[in-house]
């Protein structure tokens, strides 16, 4: 899409009216909808939609749009985030050794599958500096122990500073992430090669293999302080059988971690992922 668009996600107590409050807004001033869903979560009784419009013709400035609509916002106690198309949010992807998932979301990108820019690599290992550096992608190799973890993340932060990062993708980077880091930089997708919560933590698909399961997935979701337990925003599976060892569980264990965490990436990207109470409403 060529022309710029605004994108607002609204969390809110369900009631009524919200719909026209909202759309309301965005016609007052001018603006024609392109995109707009919602979905109510009757258990919770919370409202949430996602509202994406043209921004040529829309008479508020982008400066003045977020104030004028928390006016609305502020009475109906709603959390929401507002969003510009032609702000390109800036990647840094997080790996160890493997690198199935590091060459897909570069491939992705360059291909213009999503619209970032990917400035920085940071791995635990330096395996994969080569790939960085055929791609043209600055590379940093910040090891991390036990014993370093603290001193080493305050420097994987000061990266993100300094490359102006927008979101972390850990795309099998084989490191516990620590809560404090967490706190401080919470925009993290970590794709995991298991059907969460099935086999949380290290080699599900072994684990897999001794339990005799007849489906092995992915799954891709934020980053929490409990492991593997963060928001879940994509998921998929394969079939396996008997017939299958470990490396053939692996391999195609592989192809559903590529898939999977690209599209989690690109639905983030795209502002079509709302979170709440530890869950995802993923806007089509």
């Amino acid at each position: 899409m060529t022309n710029p668009t605004a994108t607002l996600l609204i969390s809110c107590p369900d009631q009524r009216g919200l719909v026209a409050k909202f759309a309301n807004f965005i016609y007052a001033n001018g603006g024609n909808i392109i995109h707009a869903d919602q979905h109510t979560d009757f258990a919770a009784e919370l409202f949430l939609t996602r509202i994406e419009w043209q921004l040529d013709e829309f008479n508020l400035p982008r400066e003045f749009i977020a104030p004028a609509f928390n006016a609305i916002a502020g009475p109906l106690n709603a959390k929401w985030e507002l969003h510009f198309s032609d702000t390109i949010p800036r990647i840094a992807i997080w790996v160890s050794r493997q690198d199935h998932c590091l060459f897909d979301l570069i491939w992705r990108q360059r291909a213009k599958e999503f619209a970032a820019e990917i400035p920085l690599i940071i791995s635990n290992h330096p395996h994969l500096q080569v790939v960085a550096e055929q791609f043209g992608i600055d590379f940093h190799h910040i090891p991390i122990t036990k014993d370093n973890k603290t001193v080493q993340e305050a420097q994987q932060l000061e990266l993100l500073r300094q490359y102006k990062i927008d979101l972390v993708v850990l795309a099998k980077y084989m490191q516990v992430v620590s809560a404090d880091f967490i706190t401080q930089f919470p925009q993290i997708i970590n794709i995991h090669h298991s059907f969460l919560p099935a086999f949380v933590g290290a080699n599900p698909y072994h684990r897999a293999f001794e339990r005799g399961v007849k489906i092995i997935g992915a799954t891709a979701h934020y980053a929490t302080a409990d492991l593997d337990a963060g928001p879940i925003i994509e998921q998929d599976v394969v079939r396996v059988s008997h017939r299958d060892e470990v490396d053939d569980l692996i391999r195609k264990g592989k192809d559903l971690e590529r898939v999977v965490l690209a599209r989690a990436v690109r639905l983030h990207l795209q502002n079509r992922v709302l979170i709440y109470a530890n869950r995802t409403v993923v806007f089509g």
